[in-house]
């Protein structure tokens, strides 16, 4: 695009990408756990009895029940005090890819939007504060196979963040992870612009889906990646070693450019669906919070009787 950041995969350049990373991480770490704790409200907003959800059977009241477990229609049909059961739920793995890769490291306005790596953070990491609230275990995944945290008792947000910091000093990072063994039932979180071969991605989400694994896929998108919204004579660059084209009139390209940009979302989706995956679009000029929602509430939905 016109107006970008300077990208590089030169190893000199990467302690910089990393230390542009660090210095905001702070604040992205609060302003995600602020989105979780204001989405948390509307998911969980429900009372809670016991360790799990699923009503699993009656059985007589034990000495000192607790009142609240007492189900006092069952019990009036009883001779004796009825308490409810319910099934245990222990926490799904639920692992985070972040795309790293250069074309995330572009914004269209450097005052007024953040680069697409850092809202794909900011997601990720609002999201892992959000799991964390409801005890599922979370892991960051890597080209390299599930992250070692640092250390600590520190909140997961942090502690994931800081593990970003150190994967972006890493060089030629790919855009989708690799097809690396994750336990089955497990869900996968993958937050990318998913400028990719449709058939990288294809085969991602088939092997995934082969293995039990679903996977809720963000496409984050700069608002003018959708729009076009230069005009006259326009030279593009590559992010990713492209070569530039320069083109006259852009605005007379902006209606089909636009229909291609809406394709190219369809046939997303269609990979995703027929997988039984799910695809959620999100641009930089939207809110956060809206979309970590959405996130919230298809991963409930989609919740399975297995757990990994």
């Amino acid at each position: 695009m016109r107006t970008a950041d300077t990208h590089t995969s030169e190893p000199a350049l990467l302690a910089t990408e990393a230390d542009r990373l660090a210095a905001p991480l702070p604040a992205l770490v609060m302003e995600a756990e602020r989105i979780a704790a204001t989405v948390a409200t509307g998911l969980h907003g429900r009372r809670r009895a016991g360790p799990g959800e699923t009503f699993w059977q009656f059985r007589p009241a034990l000495p000192g029940e607790s009142v609240s477990r007492i189900d006092w229609r069952q019990s009036a049909r009883s001779h004796r005090a009825q308490a409810r059961e319910t099934e245990a739920e222990n926490a799904q793995t639920i692992y985070l890819w972040c795309d790293l890769s250069p074309s995330m490291f572009w914004r269209s306005d450097t005052r007024a939007l953040p680069l697409k790596r850092d809202r794909a953070i900011l997601l990720l990491l609002g999201l892992a504060s959000l799991l964390e609230r409801s005890d599922e275990r979370v892991r960051l995944l890597t080209p390299q196979g599930p992250a070692m945290l640092p250390p600590g008792a520190g909140r997961i947000a942090m502690r994931i963040g800081l593990a970003l910091e150190t994967l972006a000093r890493q060089d030629s990072l790919p855009a989708l992870p690799a097809a690396i063994a994750l336990p089955r039932h497990a869900r996968l979180i993958v937050a990318s612009d998913l400028l990719c071969p449709d058939q990288d991605l294809d085969a991602l989400l088939r092997g995934l889906a082969g293995n039990g694994i679903g996977a809720h896929l963000i496409q984050i998108h700069d608002p003018a990646e959708r729009a076009l919204p230069w005009s006259g004579r326009v030279r593009f660059e590559g992010t990713e070693g492209e070569p530039s084209i320069t083109l006259p009139r852009v605005e007379t390209l902006r209606e089909d450019y636009g229909k291609l940009f809406d394709e190219r979302v369809r046939k997303l989706r269609m990979l995703a669906d027929r997988c039984g995956h799910t695809l959620l679009t999100h641009s930089t000029d939207m809110s956060a919070a809206s979309t970590l929602l959405t996130l919230g509430t298809s991963l409930q939905s989609h919740r399975t009787g297995g757990r990994a």
